[in-house]
């Protein structure tokens, strides 16, 4: 048994002793098989609403295993650093909010909801992750094409505005943009759109070899003639997309203006 699905029994095991917990939701790699020993645990934690103000989470996780850091992110969820450097992210919330589950179904697929499942008092859990099932949200649509396209020459021009400046650093930020949306519009083209909102998630098994291959000559390091390799080879990636998609989408874009944009690189070489 991995580590992780250990610290997951004894998380489940903890709920059902505790009388402040109303219900307890899994998410993330352990419930789509793709579980390792590189993995995260991540929970949602649903509090009886009279627990609420006096519930210390930091008291709860330290009751599970040792921990050297724990910490709030960027997005309010609690990050805790296991001291054998699992990380794990719990968000505690209270009983009153369980519905929030039904929004999720936005955000992806969830093959297995039964696996998210693991304790509940409420009788509404099972409701909410059975809302979860079947197909994620529709991600090949002209909207989420042209968007693609659009923010790829956002990042794009920008990025090589601020490489012409001499400010490698944040052109390779921008990359790290333009790569995400081609990224994007490599999955519509092969159709292996399930991972949208973490487009490099197994990417070494989602793409082709050639998609792939493709994706590896837009990256780069910290040097100027590396970058510029990286934006132009971008840009042909996206010129040869736009005539692969036109003939199933609708977007602004076009091999006119994305002309000017290789006269723009070039100019400035």
């Amino acid at each position: 048994m991995l580590v992780q699905e250990k610290l997951i029994k004894m998380i489940k095991e903890k709920c059902e002793d505790d009388p402040s917990i109303s219900a307890c939701m899994m998410y993330g790699s352990f419930t789509k098989g793709e579980g390792d020993k590189y993995s995260d645990v991540e929970f949602y934690i649903f509090l009886k609403n009279e627990w609420i103000q006096q519930f210390k989470s930091q008291n709860w996780i330290s009751d599970i295993a040792p921990y050297d850091l724990l910490f709030f992110n960027e997005y309010e969820t609690e990050v805790v650093v296991f001291s054998n450097l699992i990380r794990g992210e719990f968000h505690f919330l209270p009983e009153s909010d369980i519905e929030v589950i039904r929004s999720f179904k936005d955000t992806g697929v969830f093959p297995d909801t039964e696996s998210m499942f693991l304790y509940d008092t409420t009788g509404k859990l099972k409701a909410c992750l059975d809302y979860l099932k079947g197909e994620g949200p529709e991600r090949m649509t002209d909207d989420n094409v042209n968007f693609a396209f659009n923010n790829f020459v956002n990042a794009w021009l920008m990025g090589v505005n601020v490489l012409n400046r001499g400010e490698l650093a944040r052109s390779l930020e921008c990359l790290s943009y333009v790569q995400q949306y081609v990224l994007r519009l490599l999955r519509v083209r092969e159709n292996t759109v399930d991972r949208w909102l973490n487009a490099t998630k197994n990417l070494e098994s989602d793409l082709s070899i050639e998609a792939y291959n493709k994706y590896t000559l837009i990256t780069s390091k910290l040097d100027a003639i590396e970058l510029r390799s990286a934006y132009l080879n971008a840009l042909n990636v996206i010129e040869d997309l736009a005539r692969v998609l036109d003939n199933d989408y609708k977007f602004d874009i076009n091999l006119v203006f994305l002309k000017k944009l290789h006269s723009h690189i070039a100019s400035n070489s």
